[in-house]
């Protein structure tokens, strides 16, 4: 049980950095083209394209369940639900909190809160592929923190 819960951990955090990754060098890399309306103030519907990104890391979750469904990897289920908290988290906090794609978290004012703020509005300060900065989601540099 203490493995499943080291794992879980592990798995959220590693998540962090596969968020950095995946959107430093995917999203603004090669599936720019996905991810481009993300960067847009406009949208002709309250999907992006750039949601799509959220089926990807939700079938790599949904094939540890399965591993660990079928007696292949006993930590598979650790893993899956690590990615799941995780993308819960992202969601929550990058959807909701930032984007206010829903209505809620609007008055959230603690130093951390402000601080995600910031950042990701420096991230969206540039429109276009190239020229980014703060790519991470949770895990916020400590400029970012002071005024």
């Amino acid at each position: 049980m203490l493995l499943h819960i080291i794992v879980f951990l592990l798995t959220f955090s590693i998540m962090e950095f596969m968020a950095w990754f995946s959107h430093k060098y995917i999203m603004h890399g090669f599936l720019w083209n996905l991810h481009a309306d993300h960067h847009k103030k406009d949208h002709d519907s309250w999907f992006e394209r750039n949601d799509a990104f959220f089926l990807f890391y939700a079938a790599v979750s949904i094939g540890f369940f399965l591993l660990w469904q079928n007696d292949i990897l006993e930590i598979g289920l650790a893993i899956g639900l690590g990615i799941l908290a995780y993308g819960i988290a992202y969601f929550m906090v990058h959807d909701i909190f930032i984007h206010q794609r829903f209505k809620l978290f609007r008055n959230a004012n603690n130093r951390y809160a402000k601080a995600v703020r910031r950042a990701h509005k420096m991230h969206h300060k540039h429109i276009g592929k190239e020229d980014g900065e703060c790519f991470g989601m949770l895990l916020v540099p400590l400029k970012y923190f002071k005024k």
